[in-house]
């Protein structure tokens, strides 16, 4: 781990709102905003960017940041501000990898997310590189995790998204070999705790749980279940022990229950001795590569062969289903009136949710591979392709 000598200077860039939109499926984790959105959004801009990624824009006060792997082996890595407005780039950062860059050719080394804490962008990379920044794109630290961790890699390339619960960095590096999960404090960039996980490869990010006193948890999906641990020292808090998906990630509720890719889709509350307590399973419900969405009352799910199902939260039932263009690869978002889904191939399908059916009332052809989930904030959706990052939203006439 390096540490920068540079002074934290107070950000001139626009304060951090509520709209912020600061990490991998959004403020819930679960893809799901209350901001209002058009009917019908269009391309507002959209700006090329260099190399390939997936992972997603993250928006902090009026300004949007993006990573991006670029050279021959992927290995230079970019990091990105620009303005929400208009798409301006306020700023950008490269690096050289430290860690290993092999990835499969779906994929890329800017394949996770990035996380704000609102003061700082912290950007992890499929090499296992670690780059924190303050909002101007001052360097503050960097860890190349490989360095301290030589094994902790695989051949597909990593991809877990990750996040900062009560105030630490999570990173959840699942795969072959060395396989590790580790709450990093966000002031220097050392290590809270650092514990073993299952040497399996697992490309599912953690999400923030809320506990019995609303305090933050971090849930950890592997091959073997998922464990909600306490940041501050990866003590687990309870656990649920039945295996789950190493591709979709689970999503939570306001409640703190947990709704897992297991077994189809199986929902969980925090039960007694550490363990959970089963609420429901409903195999049919089974999730793709797309993540569920947790709606308020309602839970979304879209499945390999394209279908959305709608289903009620409390008991799993199915509400109502429809197909949807696909493959879709990454994970969709929504408000209380409709859900935004975009295809591998690039079309973007607006899904008006009624009480008793869902309609795709609106699509845009993007024409460009996208496998992200899309940013909301400001009224639009933030998302990026292979080659460039799009703003949807009204078109100023």
């Amino acid at each position: 781990m390096i540490k920068l000598s540079l002074t934290f200077l107070l950000c001139t860039l626009a304060p951090s709102s509520a709209e912020d939109w600061r990490q991998f499926r959004g403020p819930s984790g679960s893809g799901y905003t209350k901001s209002a959105i058009p009917e019908k959004p269009e391309v507002a801009w959209s700006l090329e960017l260099p190399g390939k990624g997936l992972s997603s824009p993250i928006v902090v006060g009026e300004h949007v940041y993006v990573t991006s792997s670029s050279g021959p082996n992927q290995e230079r890595l970019h990091v990105f501000c620009f303005k929400a407005s208009d798409g301006a780039k306020v700023w950008e950062r490269q690096f050289f990898s430290t860690g290993r860059t092999m990835c499969h050719e779906k994929t890329a080394v800017a394949a996770p997310t990035p996380v704000s804490d609102g003061k700082r962008i912290l950007a992890l990379f499929s090499s296992n590189d670690l780059f924190c920044l303050d909002l101007e794109g001052n360097v503050l630290w960097l860890r190349g995790l490989t360095n301290d961790y030589p094994n902790a890699s695989n051949s597909l390339g990593l991809a877990s998204s990750p996040i900062i619960a009560d105030g630490v960095f999570i990173a959840h590096v699942e795969n072959d070999s060395e396989s590790f999960a580790a709450g990093i404090e966000l002031e220097a960039g050392k290590n809270l705790w650092k514990k073993e996980r299952t040497k399996r490869a697992n490309w599912t990010s953690p999400i923030v749980v809320k506990g019995a006193d609303g305090k933050e948890l971090a849930a950890l999906q592997g091959s073997k279940g998922v464990n909600v641990v306490d940041p501050k020292t990866g003590a687990v808090v309870w656990s649920y022990d039945e295996g789950a998906s190493t591709i979709p990630s689970s999503a939570a509720d306001a409640k703190g229950n947990l709704y897992i890719p297991s077994n189809g889709l199986t929902a969980v509350k925090p039960g007694e001795d550490g363990k959970s307590e089963q609420l429901w399973r409903v195999g049919s419900m089974r999730p793709g590569t797309a993540s569920p969405l947790v709606q308020e009352d309602k839970i979304f799910v879209i499945t390999n062969a394209n279908v959305l199902t709608c289903g009620d939260l409390a008991t799993g039932d199915r509400v109502w289903r429809m197909r949807l263009e696909g493959p879709i690869g990454g994970s969709p978002v929504a408000n209380d009136s409709h859900l935004y889904a975009f295809s591998e191939k690039g079309l973007f399908q607006v899904v008006q949710l009624g009480e008793k059916e869902g309609e795709v009332v609106h699509t845009v052809d993007l024409g460009e591979m996208i496998q992200c989930t899309a940013a909301v904030a400001h009224e639009a959706l933030y998302v990026r392709s292979n080659g460039h990052l799009w703003k949807l939203g009204k078109v100023q006439g």
